[in-house]
């Protein structure tokens, strides 16, 4: 994530924020523009950024934004579309009547923001179903209801269904140690979910398909089969020389979701430390060293930057008595096909 600053003042502030607690400006991210704009009225319902070069153009809240308070995006004045590109994406929401579920609906949206601006950044296409019903991109996010059927987390034919009780930080902690997995977060599962839908996207059917099967498998394998069997039985023993998590064993198309979202995981991270001008200068030669965070460039710069920033962030983690940040190997294996996640998006 970039660093932002209120058009107003200067102040710093964040990609949550909606309003400046200095000049008491309005925000709302414009994608358009790609920055964390300062708002000011222009007239009904139209808002104007007073930065130089931004004056004459007009943008409008999203309505998930003025109305509902789920948002804080806008969109362009003259869009016919009522909603920001994020939230026109979502095609069912949560029974709002239920207890707690506008605030996990909320924390839903957030998480599939700060994915739709990385994949923004990455030039990654983003399609929604109303533009494409076969190939589109849609949300459901669902609340589990008594005597309804369990609502299951996964993706179909670029459907994305999200269990709204993944965004209870207490219920999703219980699934995660029930699991026995060692990180388990909201914007996690939006990252391995969108995984499978470009799995579709940009590998199925093309011409780097029989590359892909080469690192990750034949996904022709059964794959209700290949779950049931994980479940049952577990991983490998040895699946840390070959694997970046404990699930990514299961099947292909899971091993290659996880590698998806472990490098959305890193690219981040990478974009973060890099607009920080975040570097490490040890006393000793033997400890790790960064000159300057990278987030782009050849996949062996971010890699290089990666190892050293996994380790600080670990390593400020434990002193905060908190779980290791990025508790993860990345073995050999696992970084040829975090390449290959990185060479199939550059080639988009």
């Amino acid at each position: 994530m970039r660093v932002f600053h209120c058009d107003a003042c200067d102040q710093l502030v964040f990609f949550e924020n909606t309003r400046c607690v200095k000049s008491q400006h309005t925000l709302a991210f414009i994608p358009e523009l790609g920055r964390m704009a300062a708002l000011e009225p222009a007239g009904g319902e139209l808002w104007r950024v007073p930065a130089r070069g931004f004056a004459q153009r007009r943008f409008r809240l999203c309505d998930n934004y003025s109305r509902e308070q789920v948002c804080n995006w806008a969109l362009p004045a003259q869009d016919p579309q009522r909603l920001c590109v994020s939230c026109r994406l979502t095609q069912i929401i949560p029974n709002l009547s239920l207890a707690g579920e506008r605030e996990r609906w909320a924390k839903l949206e957030a998480a599939k923001r700060r994915l739709l601006y990385e994949l923004m950044r990455l030039h990654c296409p983003i399609t929604s179903r109303a533009e494409d019903p076969e190939r589109g991109l849609s949300y459901e996010f669902r609340a589990e209801e008594p005597g309804a059927p369990a609502v299951l987390t996964g993706h179909s034919s670029g459907v994305i269904t999200l269990n709204t009780a993944e965004a209870d930080d207490a219920e999703r902690e219980r699934r995660r140690l029930q699991l026995h997995e060692p990180y388990r977060t909201l914007l996690g599962h939006f990252r391995h979910e969108i995984g499978h839908y470009y799995w579709q996207r940009l590998i199925a059917g093309g011409e780097r398909l029989e590359a892909w099967r080469k690192l990750f498998g034949d996904e022709r394998a059964d794959y209700s089969a290949a779950i049931k069997n994980h479940y049952e039985h577990g991983p490998p023993a040895d699946w840390q020389q070959r694997f970046v998590s404990a699930y990514a064993t299961a099947h292909p198309w899971e091993d290659w979701a996880e590698s998806w979202a472990h490098y959305l995981h890193m690219s981040d991270m990478l974009e973060t430390a890099a607009a920080c001008g975040l570097s490490l200068n040890p006393p000793r030669r033997d400890e790790p060293a960064l000159k300057r965070a990278s987030s782009s460039g050849p996949f062996e710069r971010l890699i290089e930057s990666w190892f050293p920033l996994a380790y600080i962030s670990n390593n400020l983690n434990r002193s905060m008595g908190l779980a290791d940040a990025y508790p993860f190997v990345l073995s050999t294996p696992v970084i040829d096909k975090l390449r290959f996640v990185h060479d199939t998006i550059t080639a988009v």
